[in-house]
């Protein structure tokens, strides 16, 4: 008997290799990048056999790679990117590795704290998809101080984007400054906590990431790293899977 192939779709081989993570592969494929068997393939839901198809992106053929998690300090003046049509630095430069990595979601050029990297696709969707409802922590300093009024407001939802909004927590973590605020939500939309204040006529002066997923770089030097154990992965995919 002639045992069945083991087939994969095509997104999901692509994170598995560390390339980028699923629905980054979903881009890559709709700008007719990525090639299976030399053919460009521009349908998403093409399963493909890892033991014997040959898939390229930008002409570069994918492996499978052993898995790494890596925990940035992000410091100001970096972009959440492997590469930039501006030149400008990415995250990726300060971390010194042989595997192409990439960052864990988006944190803006000047927003600074908690960031991880990895080359595990399917690792980086489980945190970003918004399903699981993975909480991220900021530290907000506002132009103003946040009356007691807007913070009713934040926690119970405004309308964003055509869609309800909210904060889950909100708190100050120096008494009687209001202008700087601890808040906690699940969303992972760009510009997510920024725009939520502009809504309500504040302006965010600094923003600092304290955590993602319970997971904190506050105790690394800006700038720097360090390697996460596959305890602590395996730890995040029980707490929040």
């Amino acid at each position: 008997m002639v045992p069945m192939k083991k087939t994969v779709r095509l997104n999901k081989f692509i994170s598995q290799c560390g390339f980028t993570s699923r629905r980054k592969s979903e881009e890559y494929i709709k700008e007719a990048r990525v090639t299976l068997n030399g053919k460009v393939i521009s349908d998403l839901s093409i399963q493909i056999d890892p033991s014997s198809d040959e898939v390229c992106i930008d002409g570069e053929k994918l492996h499978p790679q052993k898995k790494v998690y890596y925990l940035l300090n992000k410091p100001k003046g970096f972009i959440a990117s492997t590469d930039d049509e501006k030149n400008r630095k990415t995250v990726t430069s300060l971390i010194k590795t042989n595997i192409k990595i990439f960052p864990v979601g988006r944190l803006d050029f000047n927003t600074t704290g908690t960031l991880l990297l990895t080359n595990d696709g399917e690792f980086a969707n489980f945190l970003t998809h918004p399903k699981n409802k993975i909480p991220r922590q900021y530290k907000v300093q506002l132009d103003k101080p946040l009356n007691r009024e807007d913070r009713i407001v934040l926690l119970k939802g405004i309308i964003l984007d055509k869609r309800r909004s909210r904060f889950t927590k909100i708190s100050f973590p120096i008494n009687r400054n209001y202008k700087i605020v601890n808040v906690e939500t699940v969303e992972g939309r760009n510009h997510f906590v920024k725009n939520m204040f502009a809504r309500l006529n504040y302006k965010v002066v600094s923003l600092h990431r304290n955590s993602f997923g319970g997971i904190s770089a506050n105790n690394i030097a800006s700038g720097h790293f360090v390697k996460l154990s596959y305890t602590e992965i395996n730890n995040l995919y029980k707490k929040y899977g």
